[in-house]
């Protein structure tokens, strides 16, 4: 960004993606260049005499792929891409990353650089939420340690990794719910279901982090098509939008960990998202906590068994660009007051508004959270 004391003629050398001029009336204006690679100090000071800038200040970028105009992609709907994957013979993951890398003009190596530091940030979640979380403005206390311990001292109905799901997610949900950091994916509301999900069963299979990247990618990959030709707003489509879309995207990456072909990863997904139709968002005391965590740990739970069918050759019928349409013409059925608007549901019964009496005459009193105090 450059003050300068007049409108510029932009040179075509300048390599700039993008540029706006700012007139601050009889003052100096601001030029923004935003450019695809960052300057060196020379590069500053030539445009600086250039433009007779009076202050120069140089931004780094907040995303770690820059935008850019033009951009073209191998293929837009899940159909093309298993189209294309399946007469190239090779797996789904790999198109995910070809998508990446050509959508952000950097190398398939940097996609998955770049997978790999999200997976970390997944797995400290996990880690993190196990070890205990505290917060005090929040409707549950920590509850995954008791899970876990509840499991070690064979409490549970035996289920190895259907339990290693429920303990992931809530983890990670109980990390959101303490201002620790997550990746919101599909969203902050929804951030437990597909890593939950993911990387249990990864762990659970013994993959690699290297195959614990490609699984997570190809779940992203589900996400991109989900958003363009539906939500992931609440707001918009219900809980359906935030973990419906989460089960699917997590569905295609576990049956890709199964050993699934492409066929039946996609089926995954479908079938996954088939079963989320009509999910409410209805948050108790207007926080994302109650019934979100049980929703999270239903869509990874419908993730695993959607996979299992699909594994077993059942038949998802409708194809995944399809129920992603459908999908958006629910939402738009779905009433207000079921769109996380806290006027439907959970959010209205008496015990909800107790609860939310209860979190704002406490605030501070150090309860840890818990609203029996």
């Amino acid at each position: 960004m450059l003050w300068i004391n007049e409108q510029p003629e932009l040179l075509s050398d300048l390599a700039a993606e993008t540029s706006s001029w700012h007139s601050t009336g009889d003052g100096p204006g601001l030029l923004n260049l935003s450019l695809r690679s960052a300057p060196d100090q020379d590069t500053l000071n030539a445009l600086a005499t250039q433009f007779g800038a009076t202050r120069v200040r140089h931004l780094p970028p907040v995303l770690p792929v820059l935008a850019r105009k033009e951009i073209k992609v191998p293929f837009s709907r899940s159909g093309e891409m298993l189209e294309a994957a399946n007469t190239a013979g090779v797996p789904l993951w790999k198109m995910a990353c070809r998508y990446e890398a050509e959508r952000g003009g950097i190398t398939e190596d940097a996609v998955m650089a770049q997978m790999d530091k999200i997976r970390v940030i997944m797995e400290a979640a996990i880690e993190t939420g196990l070890a205990g979380t505290h917060y005090e403005d929040r409707i549950l206390p920590s509850q995954s340690p008791g899970f876990q311990a509840a499991e070690n001292e064979g409490r549970l109905i035996q289920g190895e990794i259907s339990n290693a799901i429920i303990r992931s997610v809530t983890a990670i949900m109980e990390v959101k719910s303490s201002m620790g950091v997550i990746v919101a994916a599909p969203t902050a509301g929804s951030c437990g279901a597909m890593p939950g999900a993911v990387l249990a069963v990864a762990n659970a299979l013994g993959k690699s982090d290297e195959e614990k990247n490609g699984a997570l990618l190809l779940a992203g990959m589900i996400g991109v098509f989900i958003t363009l030709d539906a939500t992931f707003a609440a707001e918009e489509g219900g809980c359906m939008a935030e973990c419906g879309s989460g089960s699917a995207m997590a569905a295609a990456a576990l049956a890709w960990m199964g050993g699934g072909s492409n066929d039946q990863q996609m089926a995954a997904a479908s079938l996954a998202l088939q079963n989320s139709f009509g999910m409410v968002c209805d948050p108790i005391a207007n926080r994302v906590e109650a019934p979100c965590l049980g929703k999270n740990v239903m869509a990874a739970t419908n993730a695993l068994s959607c996979t299992n069918m699909s594994l077993a050759g059942y038949n998802h019928l409708i194809p995944f660009d399809e129920v992603v349409l459908a999908m958006n013409k629910v939402a738009h059925q779905i009433p207000r007051e079921l769109r996380c608007t806290n006027l439907g549901g959970l959010s209205i019964t008496p015990t909800a508004h107790r609860i939310a009496e209860k979190l704002a005459g406490n605030a501070g009193c150090g309860c840890g959270g818990k609203v029996s105090c």
